[in-house]
């Protein structure tokens, strides 16, 4: 196997600027190379086996290939424990998101030669702020045993992405994990209220078993797995309030009093409760914690305007952003059928509608009519073609230094 110096030549990513980063005492919070313009697509392998095809001005292109093109420099990918047993019950065969499937995304990703980012739900679903569930395998384990199963596994996975061809450079430790993850052990209670009242109800209905010591011991376990796996790697945090400056306080304030040991934080950015909202965190955050980055792990909407925010952090703080499933989520940047791939824009604004992406579970507190298990595949097909919403990230891949 080439060692890394070897593999970042081979894939272009030196090229770009954009080798690991030696970590936060090297880069004290400012981005350590390029503004990331990235973009989750898990998605694609779910669709491309349910027929997806990609186009621009008329010619098809492979998905990784045409964002690279088009201004993207990074991109984010999620990773479930055993997707079998949850997010792929439709199709265990495929396990969706599972290793073996997230190691050859990860290698078309390097082969292009884009920087990787691995978002880790340690669940077998998805992990949100409503949803936290501990994975099968992990069932009746106790909070240091938990702790354990989370250093390993991730551990084992980095090894095995880096001997899949796919090393990774940037490590999510939790998805949205807001209220902690692996409930209950893993699980706080903040004292801010959030002023969603979907959320809030659901979370107040456990309260807070471990609390951030429990939740700090996960995310320190899994951190040592990361480095242990590769020493130079850059560990992410993910908040999912980027509009809610006093939570994102007291939430980052909790865990550097518990020796958690980050590069960044990674904002969701979906809705606002005012406007200014964003802005508001982005600055207070930078100035509160100069030694630590941040950069917007999921947006849709507005798409220059977050780029410009985070761009435009004092000291190069602002790392970037990665919007999330771009071609068929909200305001997608290809359109089928005609129409928004996504289903258009949604309002940056609470007042005007909760939309799905700032409550992920949906509104989990009211009871929906049971619904009958689905058939056929997972991915969606169909012709995906680019509209003028990709030459924004051109545009802003000239204007970023």
């Amino acid at each position: 196997m080439p060692d890394r110096r070897t593999l970042l030549r081979s894939t272009g990513l030196a090229a770009l600027g954009l080798a690991l980063p030696a970590g936060a005492a090297t880069h004290k919070g400012a981005r350590p190379g390029p503004y990331l313009i990235g973009a989750d697509i898990s998605w694609v392998p779910e669709d491309e086996a349910a027929g997806a095809r990609y186009f621009v001005k008329g010619e098809p292109r492979d998905p990784i290939l045409l964002l690279r093109e088009a201004g993207f420099n990074a991109i984010r990918l999620r990773i479930f424990v055993d997707p079998a047993r949850g997010y792929s019950r439709q199709e265990p065969d495929k396990a969706w998101a599972g290793l073996d499937q997230t190691i050859r995304l990860g290698r078309r990703i390097r082969e292009a030669g884009l920087y990787l980012v691995l978002s880790f739900h340690y669940s077998d679903i998805w992990a949100d702020p409503e949803h936290q569930g501990v994975p099968a395998a992990w069932a009746g384990y106790d909070l240091p045993r938990l702790a354990k199963a989370v250093e390993a596994h991730t551990h084992d996975t980095l090894v095995a992405m880096r001997a899949g061809g796919a090393p990774v450079d940037m490590a999510v430790i939790g998805n949205e994990t807001s209220f902690g993850m692996l409930w209950p052990y893993g699980r706080v209670k903040l004292s801010t209220p959030t002023g969603n009242p979907v959320t809030d109800a659901n979370h107040a209905k456990v309260g807070a078993v471990g609390g951030f010591d429990g939740f700090a011991s996960l995310l320190r376990a899994g951190i040592a797995g990361a480095r242990r796996a590769e020493p130079a790697i850059v560990i992410q945090l993910h908040n999912h309030l980027g509009r809610h400056w006093p939570i994102v306080r007291e939430w980052t304030d909790a865990l550097i009093a518990r020796k958690v040991d980050f590069d960044v934080i990674g904002f969701s950015c979906y809705q606002q409760r005012a406007q200014g909202d964003w802005e508001t965190c982005f600055n207070e955050f930078v100035k509160r914690y100069p030694d630590k980055g941040l950069l917007v792990a999921e947006y849709s909407s507005r798409k220059r305007y977050i780029n410009d925010l985070v761009h435009a952090l004092p000291g190069k703080h602002g790392w970037g952003t990665f919007i999330w499933e771009p071609f068929r989520h909200q305001e997608a940047i290809f359109d089928l059928d005609g129409k928004n791939a996504g289903g258009g824009p949604k309002p940056d604004l609470i007042s005007q509608g909760l939309n799905s992406a700032e409550a992920p579970g949906g509104l989990a507190a009211e009871q929906s009519a049971p619904r009958p298990e689905p058939t056929g595949p997972m991915g969606h097909g169909g012709d995906y073609v680019a509209n003028p919403l990709l030459d924004l990230y051109g545009q802003m891949a000239k204007d970023y230094p």
